[in-house]
Protein backbone atom coordinates (compact mmCIF):
# COMPACT_ATOMS: atom_id res chain seq x y z
CA UNK A 1 0.00 0.00 0.00
CA UNK A 2 2.93 2.57 1.10
CA UNK A 3 4.32 1.68 -2.88
CA UNK A 4 1.04 2.45 -4.11
CA UNK A 5 0.90 5.86 -2.09
CA UNK A 6 3.84 6.64 -2.95
CA UNK A 7 3.98 6.13 -6.53
CA UNK A 8 0.77 8.23 -6.46
CA UNK A 9 2.19 11.35 -4.54
CA UNK A 10 5.19 11.34 -7.05
CA UNK A 11 2.68 11.22 -10.22
CA UNK A 12 0.65 14.35 -9.05
CA UNK A 13 3.66 16.12 -7.57
CA UNK A 14 4.95 16.05 -11.31
CA UNK A 15 2.20 16.96 -12.69
CA UNK A 16 1.81 20.18 -10.10
CA UNK A 17 5.12 21.32 -11.36
CA UNK A 18 3.35 21.21 -15.04
CA UNK A 19 0.70 22.88 -14.14
CA UNK A 20 -1.34 25.21 -17.07
CA UNK A 21 -3.77 27.21 -18.03
CA UNK A 22 -4.59 30.25 -20.31
CA UNK A 23 -8.40 30.97 -19.28
CA UNK A 24 -9.83 31.42 -15.61
CA UNK A 25 -12.19 28.86 -16.62
CA UNK A 26 -9.04 26.19 -17.36
CA UNK A 27 -7.43 27.25 -14.15
CA UNK A 28 -10.79 26.36 -12.36
CA UNK A 29 -11.35 23.60 -13.92
CA UNK A 30 -7.66 22.53 -12.23
CA UNK A 31 -8.64 23.39 -9.11
CA UNK A 32 -11.80 21.09 -9.36
CA UNK A 33 -9.61 18.40 -10.86
CA UNK A 34 -6.62 18.26 -7.71
CA UNK A 35 -8.34 20.13 -4.70
CA UNK A 36 -12.12 19.28 -4.86
CA UNK A 37 -13.61 17.07 -2.16
CA UNK A 38 -13.22 14.01 -5.50
CA UNK A 39 -10.06 15.54 -6.57
CA UNK A 40 -7.02 13.37 -6.79
CA UNK A 41 -5.07 14.98 -3.92
CA UNK A 42 -8.26 14.87 -2.01
CA UNK A 43 -8.60 11.09 -2.60
CA UNK A 44 -4.87 10.33 -1.25
CA UNK A 45 -6.35 11.18 2.06
CA UNK A 46 -8.99 7.88 1.38
CA UNK A 47 -5.91 5.73 0.85
CA UNK A 48 -4.12 7.41 3.81
CA UNK A 49 -6.51 5.97 5.94
CA UNK A 50 -5.52 2.50 5.23
CA UNK A 51 -2.16 2.58 5.88
CA UNK A 52 -0.95 1.18 9.67
CA UNK A 53 -0.91 4.04 12.45
CA UNK A 54 3.17 3.47 12.23
CA UNK A 55 2.77 4.59 8.54
CA UNK A 56 0.70 7.54 8.86
CA UNK A 57 3.27 9.86 10.44
CA UNK A 58 5.72 9.19 7.81
CA UNK A 59 3.24 9.63 4.53
CA UNK A 60 1.04 12.24 6.22
CA UNK A 61 3.18 15.32 5.58
CA UNK A 62 4.06 14.26 1.94
CA UNK A 63 0.40 14.17 1.44
CA UNK A 64 -0.36 17.68 3.39
CA UNK A 65 2.80 19.37 1.53
CA UNK A 66 1.64 17.78 -1.92
CA UNK A 67 -1.91 19.69 -1.35
CA UNK A 68 -0.24 22.82 -0.43
CA UNK A 69 1.79 22.63 -3.83
CA UNK A 70 -1.14 22.45 -5.75
CA UNK A 71 -2.55 25.32 -3.52
CA UNK A 72 -0.03 27.43 -4.06
CA UNK A 73 -0.05 26.90 -7.95
CA UNK A 74 -3.24 27.19 -8.62
CA UNK A 75 -3.66 30.59 -6.36
CA UNK A 76 -0.79 32.07 -8.31
CA UNK A 77 -1.67 30.54 -11.93
CA UNK A 78 -5.20 32.73 -10.57
CA UNK A 79 -3.14 35.54 -9.80
CA UNK A 80 -1.22 35.86 -12.98
CA UNK A 81 -4.58 35.90 -15.07
CA UNK A 82 -7.13 38.53 -12.98
CA UNK A 83 -3.50 40.66 -14.06
CA UNK A 84 -4.21 39.44 -17.43
CA UNK A 85 -7.66 40.22 -17.52
CA UNK A 86 -7.00 44.21 -15.89
CA UNK A 87 -3.90 44.19 -18.78
CA UNK A 88 -6.20 43.45 -21.34
CA UNK A 89 -9.47 45.62 -20.32
CA UNK A 90 -6.88 48.93 -19.75
CA UNK A 91 -5.94 48.35 -23.70
CA UNK A 92 -9.04 47.95 -24.57
CA UNK A 93 -10.71 50.17 -22.63
CA UNK A 94 -12.98 52.16 -25.25
CA UNK A 95 -13.57 55.73 -23.49
CA UNK A 96 -9.92 55.83 -24.50
CA UNK A 97 -9.27 58.75 -26.81
CA UNK A 98 -7.33 56.79 -29.97
CA UNK A 99 -3.83 58.17 -30.38
CA UNK A 100 -2.16 60.20 -27.60
CA UNK A 101 -2.87 63.90 -27.36
CA UNK A 102 0.10 65.61 -28.22
CA UNK A 103 0.90 69.29 -26.36
CA UNK A 104 -1.43 72.16 -27.59
CA UNK A 105 -0.09 75.59 -28.84
CA UNK A 106 -1.57 78.98 -28.46
CA UNK A 107 -2.54 81.04 -31.87
CA UNK A 108 -0.14 82.80 -33.19
CA UNK A 109 -3.09 86.03 -33.06
CA UNK A 110 -3.59 84.76 -29.33
CA UNK A 111 0.09 85.30 -28.66
CA UNK A 112 0.32 88.60 -30.59
CA UNK A 113 -2.82 90.30 -29.04
CA UNK A 114 -1.66 89.67 -25.44
CA UNK A 115 1.54 91.18 -26.11
CA UNK A 116 0.24 94.14 -27.55
CA UNK A 117 -2.22 94.53 -24.34
CA UNK A 118 0.86 93.49 -21.63
CA UNK A 119 3.01 96.22 -23.84
CA UNK A 120 0.27 98.88 -23.11
CA UNK A 121 -1.01 97.78 -20.05
CA UNK A 122 2.03 99.15 -18.62
CA UNK A 123 1.41 102.85 -19.13
CA UNK A 124 -2.30 102.69 -18.11
CA UNK A 125 -4.41 101.47 -20.79
CA UNK A 126 -7.33 99.23 -20.00
CA UNK A 127 -9.75 96.79 -22.56
CA UNK A 128 -12.73 97.37 -23.50
CA UNK A 129 -15.03 95.03 -25.20
CA UNK A 130 -18.01 95.64 -27.20
CA UNK A 131 -20.59 93.69 -29.57
CA UNK A 132 -19.29 92.41 -32.73
CA UNK A 133 -22.76 93.28 -34.60
CA UNK A 134 -23.45 96.92 -34.21
CA UNK A 135 -25.57 99.80 -35.14
CA UNK A 136 -24.41 102.52 -38.39
CA UNK A 137 -24.40 105.41 -35.21
CA UNK A 138 -21.82 103.77 -33.56
CA UNK A 139 -20.06 102.51 -36.47
CA UNK A 140 -20.03 105.25 -38.53
CA UNK A 141 -21.92 107.87 -37.19
CA UNK A 142 -20.29 109.42 -34.40
CA UNK A 143 -16.81 108.38 -36.09
CA UNK A 144 -17.31 111.95 -38.12
CA UNK A 145 -18.93 109.84 -41.14
CA UNK A 146 -21.71 111.75 -43.18
CA UNK A 147 -24.57 109.67 -44.30
CA UNK A 148 -23.08 110.37 -47.79
CA UNK A 149 -19.50 110.74 -47.39
CA UNK A 150 -17.11 109.20 -49.47
CA UNK A 151 -14.67 107.81 -46.53
CA UNK A 152 -17.67 105.06 -46.02
CA UNK A 153 -16.22 103.08 -49.39
CA UNK A 154 -13.21 103.01 -47.85
CA UNK A 155 -14.45 100.09 -45.78
CA UNK A 156 -16.59 97.38 -47.51
CA UNK A 157 -19.01 97.01 -45.05
CA UNK A 158 -21.68 93.57 -44.73
CA UNK A 159 -25.36 94.79 -43.61
CA UNK A 160 -27.35 92.77 -41.50
CA UNK A 161 -31.20 92.52 -42.87
CA UNK A 162 -33.59 93.11 -40.30
CA UNK A 163 -36.70 91.23 -42.56
CA UNK A 164 -36.70 88.62 -44.77
CA UNK A 165 -36.65 89.91 -48.67
CA UNK A 166 -35.89 93.42 -47.36
CA UNK A 167 -33.94 94.83 -50.05
CA UNK A 168 -32.81 97.97 -48.47
CA UNK A 169 -29.84 97.80 -46.43
CA UNK A 170 -30.63 98.60 -43.20
CA UNK A 171 -28.41 100.24 -40.20
CA UNK A 172 -27.53 97.27 -38.51
CA UNK A 173 -24.11 95.59 -39.44
CA UNK A 174 -21.08 93.80 -38.60
CA UNK A 175 -18.75 95.99 -37.22
CA UNK A 176 -15.41 97.09 -39.99
CA UNK A 177 -13.48 98.45 -36.92
CA UNK A 178 -13.55 98.10 -33.32
CA UNK A 179 -13.60 102.35 -33.04
CA UNK A 180 -17.54 101.33 -31.99
CA UNK A 181 -16.09 100.35 -29.17
CA UNK A 182 -14.76 103.69 -28.38
CA UNK A 183 -17.63 105.36 -29.19
CA UNK A 184 -19.57 103.36 -26.20
CA UNK A 185 -16.53 104.26 -24.01
CA UNK A 186 -16.79 107.75 -24.94
CA UNK A 187 -20.42 108.23 -24.10
CA UNK A 188 -20.18 106.60 -20.63
CA UNK A 189 -17.00 108.67 -19.80
CA UNK A 190 -18.83 111.83 -20.61
CA UNK A 191 -21.52 110.53 -18.68
CA UNK A 192 -19.47 110.76 -15.72
CA UNK A 193 -17.98 113.90 -16.37
CA UNK A 194 -21.48 115.39 -15.81
CA UNK A 195 -21.80 113.95 -12.83
CA UNK A 196 -22.55 116.46 -9.82
CA UNK A 197 -19.07 116.20 -8.14
CA UNK A 198 -16.85 115.77 -11.11
CA UNK A 199 -18.63 119.10 -12.68
CA UNK A 200 -18.05 121.08 -10.35
CA UNK A 201 -13.60 120.34 -10.45
CA UNK A 202 -13.03 117.91 -12.85
CA UNK A 203 -9.06 118.47 -12.38
CA UNK A 204 -9.53 117.35 -8.67
CA UNK A 205 -12.26 115.00 -8.45
CA UNK A 206 -11.37 111.47 -6.73
CA UNK A 207 -13.77 109.63 -8.94
CA UNK A 208 -12.22 111.81 -12.39
CA UNK A 209 -9.95 109.08 -14.39
CA UNK A 210 -8.62 109.75 -17.83
CA UNK A 211 -10.05 107.67 -20.32
CA UNK A 212 -7.51 105.48 -21.93
CA UNK A 213 -8.55 101.57 -23.82
CA UNK A 214 -7.34 99.41 -25.76
CA UNK A 215 -10.10 97.61 -27.64
CA UNK A 216 -8.88 94.41 -29.43
CA UNK A 217 -11.63 92.43 -31.52
CA UNK A 218 -12.33 90.19 -34.36
CA UNK A 219 -13.70 92.85 -36.99
CA UNK A 220 -15.33 92.34 -40.72
CA UNK A 221 -15.43 93.58 -44.08
CA UNK A 222 -16.59 92.20 -47.67
CA UNK A 223 -13.49 91.69 -49.33
CA UNK A 224 -11.96 88.78 -51.49
CA UNK A 225 -9.74 86.29 -49.56
CA UNK A 226 -6.29 86.23 -50.78
CA UNK A 227 -3.11 86.07 -49.30
CA UNK A 228 -3.04 89.51 -48.20
CA UNK A 229 -6.95 90.44 -47.45
CA UNK A 230 -9.61 88.50 -45.45
CA UNK A 231 -13.37 88.96 -44.99
CA UNK A 232 -12.84 89.22 -41.24
CA UNK A 233 -9.68 89.75 -39.52
CA UNK A 234 -8.57 91.20 -35.48
CA UNK A 235 -7.57 94.46 -34.73
CA UNK A 236 -6.35 96.61 -31.40
CA UNK A 237 -7.20 100.49 -31.36
CA UNK A 238 -6.39 102.54 -28.83
CA UNK A 239 -8.13 105.55 -27.33
CA UNK A 240 -6.69 107.80 -24.75
CA UNK A 241 -9.10 111.26 -23.94
CA UNK A 242 -7.69 113.82 -21.22
CA UNK A 243 -6.87 117.54 -21.08
CA UNK A 244 -4.01 118.60 -22.89
CA UNK A 245 -3.18 115.64 -24.69
CA UNK A 246 -0.69 116.70 -27.58
CA UNK A 247 0.07 114.83 -30.83
CA UNK A 248 3.64 114.30 -28.77
CA UNK A 249 2.23 111.85 -26.36
CA UNK A 250 0.98 109.76 -29.16
CA UNK A 251 4.19 109.91 -30.42
CA UNK A 252 5.62 108.52 -27.51
CA UNK A 253 3.58 106.38 -26.70
CA UNK A 254 3.84 104.44 -30.45
CA UNK A 255 7.30 104.97 -29.93
CA UNK A 256 7.65 103.01 -26.64
CA UNK A 257 5.08 100.27 -28.48
CA UNK A 258 7.27 99.69 -31.13
CA UNK A 259 10.60 99.11 -28.98
CA UNK A 260 8.88 97.53 -26.92
CA UNK A 261 7.60 94.71 -29.90
CA UNK A 262 10.10 94.85 -32.37
CA UNK A 263 13.48 95.45 -30.17
CA UNK A 264 15.03 98.22 -28.52
CA UNK A 265 17.25 99.49 -31.88
CA UNK A 266 13.68 100.10 -33.49
CA UNK A 267 12.81 103.35 -35.25
CA UNK A 268 9.20 104.79 -36.58
CA UNK A 269 8.59 107.53 -38.83
CA UNK A 270 5.08 109.08 -39.10
CA UNK A 271 3.29 109.94 -42.22
CA UNK A 272 0.28 112.10 -42.86
CA UNK A 273 -2.56 110.30 -43.95
CA UNK A 274 -6.42 110.87 -43.74
CA UNK A 275 -8.82 109.01 -41.32
CA UNK A 276 -12.43 110.60 -40.51
CA UNK A 277 -12.22 110.48 -37.01
CA UNK A 278 -8.85 111.79 -36.56
CA UNK A 279 -7.53 114.89 -37.37
CA UNK A 280 -4.17 115.30 -38.06
CA UNK A 281 -4.04 111.33 -39.00
CA UNK A 282 -0.79 109.78 -39.29
CA UNK A 283 0.15 106.44 -40.86
CA UNK A 284 3.78 104.72 -38.72
CA UNK A 285 6.34 103.36 -40.50
CA UNK A 286 8.79 101.07 -38.31
CA UNK A 287 12.55 100.41 -39.37
CA UNK A 288 12.92 97.70 -41.45
CA UNK A 289 14.47 95.04 -38.67
CA UNK A 290 16.13 92.67 -41.64
CA UNK A 291 18.17 95.05 -42.98
CA UNK A 292 18.29 97.91 -40.36
CA UNK A 293 17.02 100.51 -42.59
CA UNK A 294 18.96 99.85 -45.47
CA UNK A 295 16.37 98.36 -47.77
CA UNK A 296 15.27 95.00 -48.71
CA UNK A 297 13.05 92.68 -50.71
CA UNK A 298 10.91 92.37 -47.46
CA UNK A 299 10.84 96.16 -46.96
CA UNK A 300 10.99 97.37 -50.37
CA UNK A 301 13.92 98.56 -50.43
CA UNK A 302 12.65 101.43 -48.58
CA UNK A 303 14.28 100.48 -45.41
CA UNK A 304 10.58 101.46 -43.75
CA UNK A 305 7.32 98.93 -43.06
CA UNK A 306 3.94 100.42 -42.41
CA UNK A 307 2.41 99.10 -39.09
CA UNK A 308 -0.65 101.24 -38.22
CA UNK A 309 -2.77 103.88 -38.15
CA UNK A 310 -3.40 107.08 -35.64
CA UNK A 311 -4.24 110.51 -34.63
CA UNK A 312 -5.84 113.07 -32.85
CA UNK A 313 -9.72 112.22 -31.99
CA UNK A 314 -11.14 114.73 -34.20
CA UNK A 315 -13.17 117.41 -32.14
CA UNK A 316 -16.38 116.35 -34.26
CA UNK A 317 -16.11 112.66 -32.58
CA UNK A 318 -15.61 114.15 -29.35
CA UNK A 319 -18.76 116.32 -29.12
CA UNK A 320 -21.22 113.59 -30.78
CA UNK A 321 -20.22 111.41 -27.51
CA UNK A 322 -21.02 114.07 -25.15
CA UNK A 323 -17.04 115.71 -24.28
CA UNK A 324 -16.61 119.40 -24.45
CA UNK A 325 -13.67 119.28 -27.73
CA UNK A 326 -12.90 122.55 -26.25
CA UNK A 327 -11.33 121.60 -22.65
CA UNK A 328 -10.24 117.71 -23.60
CA UNK A 329 -8.38 116.49 -26.77
CA UNK A 330 -7.41 112.84 -27.16
CA UNK A 331 -5.32 110.57 -29.60
CA UNK A 332 -6.17 106.91 -30.97
CA UNK A 333 -4.55 104.86 -32.83
CA UNK A 334 -5.25 101.29 -34.16
CA UNK A 335 -3.14 98.28 -35.67
CA UNK A 336 -4.13 94.92 -37.53
CA UNK A 337 -3.22 92.14 -35.18
CA UNK A 338 -2.31 89.82 -38.34
CA UNK A 339 -0.41 92.58 -39.40
CA UNK A 340 1.72 92.65 -36.75
CA UNK A 341 2.50 88.88 -36.89
CA UNK A 342 3.00 88.89 -40.35
CA UNK A 343 6.17 91.28 -39.11
CA UNK A 344 6.87 89.26 -36.31
CA UNK A 345 6.98 85.85 -37.36
CA UNK A 346 7.23 86.23 -41.36
CA UNK A 347 4.14 84.45 -42.36
CA UNK A 348 3.41 85.56 -45.88
CA UNK A 349 -0.35 84.59 -46.90
CA UNK A 350 -2.68 85.86 -44.14
CA UNK A 351 -5.20 82.47 -45.05
CA UNK A 352 -3.04 80.84 -42.86
CA UNK A 353 -4.09 82.26 -39.68
CA UNK A 354 -7.70 81.02 -40.22
CA UNK A 355 -7.36 77.74 -41.64
CA UNK A 356 -6.52 75.46 -38.94
CA UNK A 357 -3.53 74.02 -40.14
CA UNK A 358 -1.88 71.99 -37.49
CA UNK A 359 1.14 71.85 -39.44
CA UNK A 360 0.88 75.47 -39.53
CA UNK A 361 0.05 76.07 -35.99
CA UNK A 362 2.42 73.47 -34.44
CA UNK A 363 5.39 75.38 -35.55
CA UNK A 364 4.52 77.81 -32.04
CA UNK A 365 4.39 75.30 -29.60
CA UNK A 366 7.06 77.44 -28.18
CA UNK A 367 6.28 80.39 -28.14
Amino acid sequence: MSELLKDKIERLRAEAQNLHANTAEEVEALRQKYLSKKGDVSLLFEDFKALAKEQKAQWGASVNQLKQQFESQIKQMREDMEAKVQTIAYKEDLTRTPDSIGLGARHPLSLVREQIINIFSRIGFTVADGPEVEDDKHVFGMLNFAPEHPARDMQDTFFVEKEEGVQKPTDILLRTHTSSVQTHAMIQWAKQLQSATCNLQPATCETFQPLRILCPGRVFRNEAISARAHCFFHQVEGLYVDKNVSFADLRQALLYFAKEMFGPDTQIRLRPSYFPFTEPSAEMDISCDLCGGKGCAFCKGTGWVEILGCGMVDPNVLESCGIDSKVYSGYAFGMGVERIANLKYRVKDLRLFSENDVRFLEQFESC
